[in-house]
Protein backbone atom coordinates (compact mmCIF):
# COMPACT_ATOMS: atom_id res chain seq x y z
CA UNK A 1 0.00 0.00 0.00
CA UNK A 2 1.28 3.45 -0.98
CA UNK A 3 0.26 6.36 1.23
CA UNK A 4 0.06 9.64 -0.67
CA UNK A 5 -0.67 13.13 0.64
CA UNK A 6 -1.84 15.46 -2.16
CA UNK A 7 -2.09 19.14 -1.20
CA UNK A 8 -3.93 21.23 -3.75
CA UNK A 9 -5.85 24.44 -4.19
CA UNK A 10 -8.63 26.28 -2.44
CA UNK A 11 -10.14 27.59 -5.68
CA UNK A 12 -12.27 25.26 -7.79
CA UNK A 13 -10.57 26.13 -11.08
CA UNK A 14 -7.04 25.52 -9.82
CA UNK A 15 -8.16 22.30 -8.15
CA UNK A 16 -9.64 21.04 -11.44
CA UNK A 17 -6.41 21.90 -13.23
CA UNK A 18 -4.49 19.70 -10.76
CA UNK A 19 -6.87 16.74 -11.15
CA UNK A 20 -4.93 15.16 -14.01
CA UNK A 21 -1.90 14.80 -11.76
CA UNK A 22 -4.00 13.07 -9.10
CA UNK A 23 -5.47 10.76 -11.74
CA UNK A 24 -1.94 9.92 -12.92
CA UNK A 25 -0.94 8.98 -9.36
CA UNK A 26 -3.98 6.72 -8.97
CA UNK A 27 -3.10 4.88 -12.19
CA UNK A 28 0.61 4.67 -11.35
CA UNK A 29 -0.02 3.39 -7.81
CA UNK A 30 -3.18 1.24 -7.99
CA UNK A 31 -2.73 0.24 -4.34
CA UNK A 32 -2.56 3.86 -3.20
CA UNK A 33 -4.48 5.31 -0.31
CA UNK A 34 -4.62 9.01 -1.03
CA UNK A 35 -5.36 11.86 1.33
CA UNK A 36 -6.27 15.11 -0.40
CA UNK A 37 -5.92 18.42 1.43
CA UNK A 38 -7.69 21.40 -0.13
CA UNK A 39 -10.06 24.28 0.53
CA UNK A 40 -13.78 23.80 1.24
CA UNK A 41 -14.95 24.89 -2.22
CA UNK A 42 -12.70 22.39 -3.98
CA UNK A 43 -13.21 19.47 -1.58
CA UNK A 44 -16.27 17.92 -3.32
CA UNK A 45 -14.24 17.54 -6.53
CA UNK A 46 -12.23 14.73 -4.96
CA UNK A 47 -14.95 12.81 -3.13
CA UNK A 48 -15.24 10.17 -5.87
CA UNK A 49 -11.66 10.19 -7.17
CA UNK A 50 -10.00 6.75 -7.40
CA UNK A 51 -7.75 5.87 -4.49
CA UNK A 52 -8.91 8.78 -2.34
CA UNK A 53 -10.02 7.64 1.09
CA UNK A 54 -9.86 10.98 2.92
CA UNK A 55 -10.33 14.64 2.04
CA UNK A 56 -9.02 17.10 4.60
CA UNK A 57 -10.86 20.41 4.28
CA UNK A 58 -8.60 23.36 5.03
CA UNK A 59 -10.77 26.28 6.10
CA UNK A 60 -8.64 29.40 6.16
CA UNK A 61 -7.69 30.67 9.60
CA UNK A 62 -5.89 33.82 10.71
CA UNK A 63 -2.13 33.61 10.91
CA UNK A 64 -1.95 30.49 8.77
CA UNK A 65 -3.70 28.41 11.41
CA UNK A 66 -5.14 26.11 8.73
CA UNK A 67 -1.60 24.96 7.89
CA UNK A 68 -0.94 24.16 11.54
CA UNK A 69 -4.20 22.18 11.59
CA UNK A 70 -3.06 20.22 8.53
CA UNK A 71 0.29 19.46 10.13
CA UNK A 72 -1.42 18.17 13.28
CA UNK A 73 -3.65 15.86 11.25
CA UNK A 74 -0.83 14.44 9.13
CA UNK A 75 2.35 14.51 11.22
CA UNK A 76 1.76 11.16 12.95
CA UNK A 77 1.69 9.23 9.67
CA UNK A 78 4.55 8.16 7.47
CA UNK A 79 3.84 9.16 3.90
CA UNK A 80 5.38 7.35 0.96
CA UNK A 81 4.80 10.41 -1.24
CA UNK A 82 3.92 13.99 -0.39
CA UNK A 83 2.94 16.28 -3.27
CA UNK A 84 2.39 19.90 -2.33
CA UNK A 85 1.06 22.20 -5.06
CA UNK A 86 0.73 25.06 -2.57
CA UNK A 87 4.47 25.46 -1.89
CA UNK A 88 3.79 25.35 1.85
CA UNK A 89 6.29 24.95 4.67
CA UNK A 90 4.09 22.26 6.22
CA UNK A 91 5.27 19.61 3.77
CA UNK A 92 8.84 19.91 5.00
CA UNK A 93 7.81 18.98 8.54
CA UNK A 94 6.23 15.65 7.63
CA UNK A 95 7.86 12.23 7.48
CA UNK A 96 7.93 11.29 3.79
CA UNK A 97 9.74 8.82 1.56
CA UNK A 98 9.47 11.17 -1.42
CA UNK A 99 8.59 14.83 -1.23
CA UNK A 100 7.58 16.97 -4.24
CA UNK A 101 6.91 20.60 -3.34
CA UNK A 102 6.07 23.26 -5.86
CA UNK A 103 8.64 26.01 -6.04
CA UNK A 104 7.43 29.55 -5.63
CA UNK A 105 7.86 31.64 -8.78
CA UNK A 106 10.78 34.05 -8.72
CA UNK A 107 11.21 36.94 -11.10
CA UNK A 108 9.97 37.27 -14.67
CA UNK A 109 9.56 34.08 -16.67
CA UNK A 110 7.63 32.80 -19.64
CA UNK A 111 4.00 31.95 -18.86
CA UNK A 112 3.44 28.29 -17.97
CA UNK A 113 -0.07 26.86 -17.99
CA UNK A 114 -1.24 25.67 -14.58
CA UNK A 115 -1.74 22.11 -15.87
CA UNK A 116 1.90 22.01 -16.97
CA UNK A 117 2.99 23.66 -13.74
CA UNK A 118 1.26 21.00 -11.64
CA UNK A 119 2.77 18.15 -13.66
CA UNK A 120 6.24 19.68 -13.46
CA UNK A 121 6.24 19.25 -9.67
CA UNK A 122 6.98 15.56 -10.26
CA UNK A 123 8.79 16.12 -13.58
CA UNK A 124 5.94 14.78 -15.69
CA UNK A 125 5.83 15.71 -19.38
CA UNK A 126 3.57 15.80 -21.28
CA UNK A 127 1.12 16.68 -18.52
CA UNK A 128 -1.93 14.50 -17.91
CA UNK A 129 -5.20 16.22 -18.79
CA UNK A 130 -7.60 17.32 -16.05
CA UNK A 131 -10.51 15.01 -15.36
CA UNK A 132 -13.67 14.85 -13.27
CA UNK A 133 -15.18 12.09 -11.17
CA UNK A 134 -18.96 11.97 -10.78
CA UNK A 135 -21.07 9.64 -8.67
CA UNK A 136 -23.79 7.42 -10.12
CA UNK A 137 -26.34 9.60 -8.35
CA UNK A 138 -24.92 12.71 -10.03
CA UNK A 139 -25.06 11.08 -13.45
CA UNK A 140 -28.66 9.99 -12.82
CA UNK A 141 -29.60 13.56 -11.88
CA UNK A 142 -27.92 14.88 -15.03
CA UNK A 143 -29.92 12.43 -17.12
CA UNK A 144 -33.13 13.66 -15.50
CA UNK A 145 -32.25 17.32 -16.07
CA UNK A 146 -30.61 17.21 -19.50
CA UNK A 147 -31.27 13.77 -20.92
CA UNK A 148 -33.22 13.15 -24.09
CA UNK A 149 -32.65 14.03 -27.70
CA UNK A 150 -31.35 17.32 -29.04
CA UNK A 151 -28.37 19.53 -28.41
CA UNK A 152 -27.71 21.47 -25.21
CA UNK A 153 -25.89 24.80 -25.13
CA UNK A 154 -24.36 25.41 -21.70
CA UNK A 155 -23.53 28.96 -20.63
CA UNK A 156 -22.01 30.33 -17.42
CA UNK A 157 -22.42 34.12 -17.35
CA UNK A 158 -21.01 34.74 -13.86
CA UNK A 159 -17.47 34.57 -12.48
CA UNK A 160 -15.78 34.88 -9.11
CA UNK A 161 -14.88 38.51 -9.88
CA UNK A 162 -16.95 41.08 -11.82
CA UNK A 163 -14.01 42.16 -13.97
CA UNK A 164 -13.93 38.70 -15.61
CA UNK A 165 -17.60 38.75 -16.68
CA UNK A 166 -18.54 39.20 -20.33
CA UNK A 167 -21.57 41.51 -20.65
CA UNK A 168 -24.60 39.42 -19.85
CA UNK A 169 -26.73 40.70 -22.72
CA UNK A 170 -24.10 39.31 -25.10
CA UNK A 171 -24.60 35.83 -23.65
CA UNK A 172 -28.30 36.18 -24.47
CA UNK A 173 -27.50 37.35 -28.00
CA UNK A 174 -25.01 34.51 -28.48
CA UNK A 175 -27.51 31.90 -27.31
CA UNK A 176 -30.23 33.36 -29.52
CA UNK A 177 -27.94 33.23 -32.55
CA UNK A 178 -26.60 29.71 -32.00
CA UNK A 179 -29.93 28.12 -31.13
CA UNK A 180 -32.12 30.09 -33.56
CA UNK A 181 -33.66 28.53 -36.69
CA UNK A 182 -30.50 29.11 -38.75
CA UNK A 183 -28.01 28.64 -35.92
CA UNK A 184 -25.29 26.04 -35.61
CA UNK A 185 -27.24 24.48 -32.70
CA UNK A 186 -30.71 25.22 -34.03
CA UNK A 187 -33.42 24.32 -31.54
CA UNK A 188 -30.99 23.46 -28.76
CA UNK A 189 -31.94 23.79 -25.14
CA UNK A 190 -29.96 26.36 -23.15
CA UNK A 191 -28.66 25.28 -19.74
CA UNK A 192 -27.46 28.07 -17.47
CA UNK A 193 -24.84 27.21 -14.84
CA UNK A 194 -23.74 29.19 -11.81
CA UNK A 195 -23.42 29.07 -8.07
CA UNK A 196 -25.58 30.51 -5.30
CA UNK A 197 -25.77 34.27 -5.78
CA UNK A 198 -25.50 34.09 -9.58
CA UNK A 199 -29.26 34.13 -10.16
CA UNK A 200 -29.34 37.75 -11.41
CA UNK A 201 -26.60 36.98 -13.93
CA UNK A 202 -28.58 33.97 -15.16
CA UNK A 203 -31.74 36.02 -15.61
CA UNK A 204 -29.97 38.76 -17.57
CA UNK A 205 -28.07 36.24 -19.72
CA UNK A 206 -31.31 34.56 -20.81
CA UNK A 207 -33.49 37.65 -21.20
CA UNK A 208 -35.56 37.42 -24.36
CA UNK A 209 -34.91 33.72 -24.92
CA UNK A 210 -37.71 31.18 -25.21
CA UNK A 211 -38.33 30.21 -21.55
CA UNK A 212 -39.46 26.75 -22.63
CA UNK A 213 -35.93 26.03 -23.89
CA UNK A 214 -34.05 27.53 -20.91
CA UNK A 215 -32.97 25.22 -18.08
CA UNK A 216 -31.79 27.32 -15.16
CA UNK A 217 -29.42 25.25 -13.01
CA UNK A 218 -27.97 28.23 -11.14
CA UNK A 219 -27.32 27.40 -7.51
CA UNK A 220 -29.04 24.03 -7.82
CA UNK A 221 -26.12 21.64 -8.34
CA UNK A 222 -23.30 20.17 -6.29
CA UNK A 223 -19.95 20.21 -8.06
CA UNK A 224 -20.09 16.58 -9.17
CA UNK A 225 -23.65 17.12 -10.39
CA UNK A 226 -22.52 20.15 -12.39
CA UNK A 227 -19.73 18.05 -13.93
CA UNK A 228 -22.19 15.30 -14.88
CA UNK A 229 -24.54 17.85 -16.47
CA UNK A 230 -21.69 19.49 -18.36
CA UNK A 231 -20.74 16.11 -19.79
CA UNK A 232 -24.16 16.09 -21.50
CA UNK A 233 -23.76 19.55 -23.05
CA UNK A 234 -22.97 19.95 -26.74
CA UNK A 235 -21.02 23.18 -26.17
CA UNK A 236 -20.04 25.32 -23.18
CA UNK A 237 -19.38 29.05 -23.36
CA UNK A 238 -18.36 30.88 -20.22
CA UNK A 239 -16.04 33.29 -18.49
CA UNK A 240 -12.70 32.37 -16.93
CA UNK A 241 -14.12 30.41 -13.99
CA UNK A 242 -14.17 27.09 -12.20
CA UNK A 243 -17.15 26.01 -14.31
CA UNK A 244 -15.16 26.63 -17.48
CA UNK A 245 -12.38 24.34 -16.24
CA UNK A 246 -14.93 21.77 -15.06
CA UNK A 247 -16.50 21.72 -18.53
CA UNK A 248 -13.18 21.23 -20.31
CA UNK A 249 -12.19 18.47 -17.86
CA UNK A 250 -15.53 16.75 -18.55
CA UNK A 251 -14.57 16.57 -22.24
CA UNK A 252 -17.20 19.02 -23.43
CA UNK A 253 -16.30 21.38 -26.29
CA UNK A 254 -15.48 24.50 -24.27
CA UNK A 255 -15.02 28.14 -25.23
CA UNK A 256 -13.48 30.29 -22.49
CA UNK A 257 -13.85 34.08 -22.59
CA UNK A 258 -10.84 36.06 -21.38
CA UNK A 259 -9.85 39.67 -20.94
CA UNK A 260 -7.93 40.81 -17.87
CA UNK A 261 -6.73 37.29 -16.99
CA UNK A 262 -4.17 35.30 -18.95
CA UNK A 263 -5.35 32.32 -20.98
CA UNK A 264 -1.73 31.20 -21.37
CA UNK A 265 -1.90 30.27 -17.67
CA UNK A 266 -5.60 29.65 -17.14
CA UNK A 267 -7.10 28.76 -20.51
CA UNK A 268 -9.42 25.73 -20.68
CA UNK A 269 -7.27 22.64 -21.26
CA UNK A 270 -7.99 19.98 -23.82
CA UNK A 271 -8.26 19.09 -27.49
CA UNK A 272 -11.83 20.38 -27.58
CA UNK A 273 -11.15 23.59 -25.67
CA UNK A 274 -10.48 27.09 -26.96
CA UNK A 275 -9.94 30.53 -25.47
CA UNK A 276 -10.78 33.90 -26.97
CA UNK A 277 -9.73 37.16 -25.40
CA UNK A 278 -10.56 40.85 -25.35
CA UNK A 279 -7.79 43.29 -26.07
CA UNK A 280 -4.07 42.57 -25.88
CA UNK A 281 -2.15 40.12 -23.68
CA UNK A 282 -3.00 40.04 -20.00
CA UNK A 283 -0.40 40.24 -17.26
CA UNK A 284 -1.18 38.14 -14.19
CA UNK A 285 1.05 40.41 -12.13
CA UNK A 286 -1.79 42.92 -12.34
CA UNK A 287 -4.23 40.58 -10.57
CA UNK A 288 -3.65 42.21 -7.17
CA UNK A 289 -4.76 45.55 -8.64
CA UNK A 290 -7.67 44.00 -10.51
CA UNK A 291 -9.29 42.65 -7.37
CA UNK A 292 -10.52 46.18 -6.69
CA UNK A 293 -12.29 46.38 -10.07
CA UNK A 294 -16.05 46.27 -9.48
CA UNK A 295 -17.16 46.32 -13.13
CA UNK A 296 -16.62 44.13 -16.17
CA UNK A 297 -13.37 44.63 -18.08
CA UNK A 298 -14.59 42.38 -20.91
CA UNK A 299 -16.38 45.01 -22.99
CA UNK A 300 -13.77 44.88 -25.77
CA UNK A 301 -14.74 41.29 -26.58
CA UNK A 302 -17.43 41.79 -29.18
CA UNK A 303 -20.22 39.36 -29.97
CA UNK A 304 -19.18 38.52 -33.54
CA UNK A 305 -15.78 36.91 -32.81
CA UNK A 306 -17.33 34.83 -30.02
CA UNK A 307 -20.03 33.59 -32.40
CA UNK A 308 -17.34 32.70 -34.94
CA UNK A 309 -15.24 30.84 -32.35
CA UNK A 310 -18.29 28.96 -31.06
CA UNK A 311 -19.36 27.97 -34.57
CA UNK A 312 -15.84 26.73 -35.29
CA UNK A 313 -15.90 24.50 -32.20
CA UNK A 314 -19.32 23.18 -33.15
CA UNK A 315 -18.15 22.40 -36.67
CA UNK A 316 -15.07 20.56 -35.42
CA UNK A 317 -16.34 18.68 -32.40
CA UNK A 318 -20.10 18.62 -31.96
CA UNK A 319 -21.93 15.57 -33.30
CA UNK A 320 -25.40 16.45 -34.53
Amino acid sequence: MTRILFITSTRIGDAVLSSGLLDHLARTYPDARVTVACGPLAAPLFAHAPGVDEVIVMSKRAGGGHWIDLWRRTVMRRWDIVIDLRASATSWFLLAGKRHVKRKASGASAPVHKVEEAASVIGLSPPPAPTVWSSEAARAKAETLLGGEGAVLAIAPAAAAPFKEWPRERFAALAAHLTGPDGALAGARIAVFGGPGDEAAAREATAGLDPDRVIDLTGKLAIDEAAACLEKASLFVGNDSGLMHLSAAAGTPTLGLFGPTDERLYGPWGRQARAIRAGGPADERERARLRFASESLMGDLELEPVIAAAESLIEEHVKR
